[in-house]
């Protein structure tokens, strides 16, 4: 039997974001071991007689570890043949997705990469938001709130110096440190937005600035998962318009776009 590993990107959220080389992918598994963002409605795609596996983590929860996860790639695979590792956005952007594709590989496994829309883009781009925008933006970090020791991430403190336009992922937790961060820096007038539930029917969004980011969010129960975007591209959303901004009105619920 043909071992055989398939790491696909789900997409943002959505479930008609994912690619048509993904469903195909979903349609001809043996086994798909899925995470917690992915939606469930991608898994109406897979053969009826599929093993159907969550292997999610999420902040203070994890079904699997790490390494749990590969002695299970490398099980089904083994028994079963096709496995596709399903994941929320894309493989390779905080997914761990490499370390799944040397596993595999180190094991003689054929591996195939199906990459997936990331959040990081797709989500902003939703409430049109553009990540670059001539002559206001020329560049985009997008970087993990979080490090594994559960510290700010030291390139977002390199980002917050630069005019780049910066993406947020798994950061809402840390928003009172990053908020900090920009004060210390003297920028508490710099446009924020955050975004919860991106693409989906229940997305709700807020936005502002720094100085006053931490109240509004808490006032519209903000929380994961969620993405964090920094900089003036911002105020490119309609809130933000000289007639229709006002702070009291921050809260976007359902598709606001």
């Amino acid at each position: 039997m043909k071992k055989k590993l398939s790491l696909v990107g789900a997409g943002p959220g959505d479930p008609e974001l994912i690619t048509l080389k993904g469903m195909k992918a979903l349609q001809s598994a043996q086994v798909i071991l899925y995470d917690a963002l992915v939606h469930p409605d991608l898994l109406g795609y897979a053969s009826p007689e599929s093993l159907k596996i969550f292997v999610g983590k999420r902040k203070g929860f994890k079904a699997y570890t790490q390494e749990e996860i590969h002695e299970l790639i490398l099980h089904y695979a083994t028994h079963y043949g096709h496995v596709v590792r399903l994941k929320g956005g894309d493989p390779f952007l905080f997914g761990r997705g490499y370390e799944e594709l040397a596993f595999a590989q180190q094991h003689g496994m054929e591996v195939e990469i199906i990459p997936g829309i990331s959040s990081a883009i797709a989500v902003p781009e939703l409430q049109h938001i553009p990540v670059t925008l001539r002559g206001i933006s020329e560049s985009c970090w997008i970087t993990t709130g979080t490090l594994a020791d559960g510290q700010l991430s030291n390139d977002l403190q390199l980002a917050a110096h630069s005019s780049a336009t910066i993406v947020i992922l798994m950061g809402v937790h840390k928003l009172p440190e990053i908020v900090a961060l920009y004060r210390h820096l003297k920028k508490e007038h710099m446009p924020v937005a955050i975004i919860q539930n991106g693409s989906l029917p229940d997305e709700k969004m807020v936005i502002g600035y720094m100085h006053d980011i931490l109240e509004k969010a808490s006032a519209a129960a903000i929380e994961s998962p969620a993405i964090i975007i920094i900089g003036e591209v911002v105020k490119t959303h309609p809130l933000f318009s000289t007639e229709n901004y006002h702070p009291e009105n921050v809260l976007v619920a359902a598709h606001a776009h």
